[in-house]
């Protein structure tokens, strides 16, 4: 009883044995996963438990697509079917016309073959031009013609890509952009569990897992879950960002390509945590900036590949200068600006200022939220009174190891400032660059020291050279400071003044 049991159990039956047996061995769900364990897993649990078609809502880069696809682990690593059978059909208990007849000619000589579990998610991307014929299936008059027979007839039918997912998990992505006649296909299949083609009496009662995956902020924008829809839909799940710094770290450092292949010429790499902390705050900063559109979210995929771009930056830098170790630096994170800018949309204001403007900013924000918190126990005053003094300091995300530190070497309280940071004297150059860099680029975030427009850093006191005026205004705006000068010019001067 318990082989045949387990031999016509359905998909949901099949998952929900499986997710108990992994909960009591207390082995992990999900791998790669990271941040939902005490929130978006138990509700997906609870949902898979009662056996429920689900939805999962979120903003982008949330990853609501890798946990529906992640669901394809509590399935069987295999399982029987029937040899050429489109819809799967469990050789004890088949459901289409054809595979039925097989059974009745062929017996226990049935040939049939192993589905594995990869082979049994089926995915679709909504997009409004999908049709009923696409999700469900359509009649073949061309099949039908072959064959001799009736349209009506079962075995003239072509089917879908639901269909087709039978005994299996079949996901939408952003349901929404289903138009909504095409959203009403799938009532019979949410609720009774059955699909029926083109009107004709042809019942198929499916065995599948549905899945579904939306943003809700884009229901106005490109359309809606029609409500009997949602209605149908057994649990409602929402995904969030990641809370806190560290997840969004281990997020990062899973999906970004940091560890270059060796074989095509790349560098040892060392990575600073305080590198991978700046641009994680990177993506905090900007889902919390004014100018930066919050109902459309700010990605997990910016921190990733802004990371990728540091050390991509870093990178360049060690092959131009010859050097034998790559460690990224702050400075980077300006050259990793076209990996933000197209990541964040902006409100009025943040347009106004323009994308690149606004990426500035953030960067400028995550370093001295960072800098602020982690270089607290550093003594900077001798730094700044020496900026303050006079002193500059040329610095390029080019600049070589060696030139950096010997600019860097002589202004009083860096080296104390730098062991403090973890890169005491006895450090690979690098590394100490590296930190030196950290040090001055989070005093200048804070506004402790400035920067000129030519990227050299000077104290916030130090006189910067006047501007030369570009636009007409300006100029006159000149002549009439160099009239309240020259006391022959007052009164009378001769000096002409154009208008528009």
């Amino acid at each position: 009883m318990a082989a045949g049991r387990l031999a016509v159990r359905s998909v949901k039956e099949e998952i929900r044995d499986n997710l108990i047996e992994t909960l009591r061995a207390a082995r992990p769900l999900f791998p790669g996963i990271v941040g939902y364990d005490d929130t978006v897993i138990p509700q997906v649990v609870n949902a898979l438990l009662s056996k429920h078609n689900f939805i999962l809502l979120g903003l982008r880069g949330q990853a609501k697509t890798r946990l529906l696809r992640a669901l394809a682990t509590l399935l069987d690593p295999e399982i029987p079917v029937v040899a050429g059978c489109e819809l799967h059909d469990n050789p004890l208990h088949p459901i289409c016309g054809a595979c039925r007849a097989r059974l009745a000619v062929e017996g226990d000589d049935l040939a049939i073959d192993w589905l594995p579990r990869d082979a049994r998610y089926v995915e679709k991307l909504a997009t409004p031009d999908v049709t009923i014929a696409d999700l469900i299936g359509d009649v073949d008059p061309i099949k039908a013609a072959r064959a001799g027979r009736e349209l009506g007839d079962e075995l003239t039918m072509h089917y879908g890509l639901l269909p087709r997912a039978n005994r299996g998990i079949f996901a939408i992505n952003e349901l929404p952009d289903l138009a909504g006649k095409v959203q009403v296909g799938l009532f019979n299949v949410l609720q009774e569990g059955d699909v029926q083609i083109k009107g004709y009496p042809v019942r198929l009662p499916l065995d599948v897992l549905m899945v579904f995956s939306a943003n809700p902020e884009d229901y106005t924008a490109r359309g809606k879950i029609i409500t009997p829809l949602k209605d149908r839909i057994g649990s409602e799940i929402r995904t969030h960002y990641p809370r806190t710094r560290d997840e969004a770290m281990a997020i990062t450092a899973q999906e970004a390509w940091t560890s270059r292949d060796a074989g095509t010429g790349a560098l040892p790499l060392t990575l600073p945590a305080f590198v991978r902390e700046i641009v994680e705050q990177l993506a905090f900063q900007a889902r919390g900036d004014q100018h930066v559109d919050r109902r459309s979210g700010v990605s997990q995929r910016l921190p990733i590949t802004a990371l990728e771009n540091v050390v991509s930056n870093a990178e360049r830098r060690a092959f131009l200068q010859g050097e034998l170790e790559v460690v990224p630096r702050v400075s980077d994170l300006h050259a990793s600006l076209p990996a933000l800018t197209g990541k964040i949309e902006l409100e009025y204001e943040g347009e106004l200022k323009g994308a690149e403007s606004v990426a500035r900013e953030l960067v400028r924000q995550a370093v001295a939220t960072v800098f602020d918190a982690e270089a607290s126990a550093v003594d900077t005053r001798d730094i700044v009174a020496w900026f303050d003094d006079g002193g500059e300091v040329d610095l390029s995300d080019t600049t070589p190891a060696t030139v950096l530190l010997s600019a860097v070497d002589r202004i009083p309280g860096v080296a104390d400032a730098l062991a403090t940071l973890g890169a005491p004297a006895t450090a690979p150059d690098a590394v100490r660059a590296a930190a030196a860099d950290f040090l001055l680029e989070g005093l200048c975030a804070l506004k402790r020291i400035g920067r000129s427009d030519a990227g050299r850093l000077l104290g916030t006191s130090s006189p910067r050279p006047k501007p030369q005026p570009t636009r007409l205004e300006d100029l006159l705006d000149d002549d009439d400071d160099d009239d309240d000068d020259d006391p022959s010019s007052r009164g009378g001067g001769k000096k002409k003044r154009y208008y528009n």
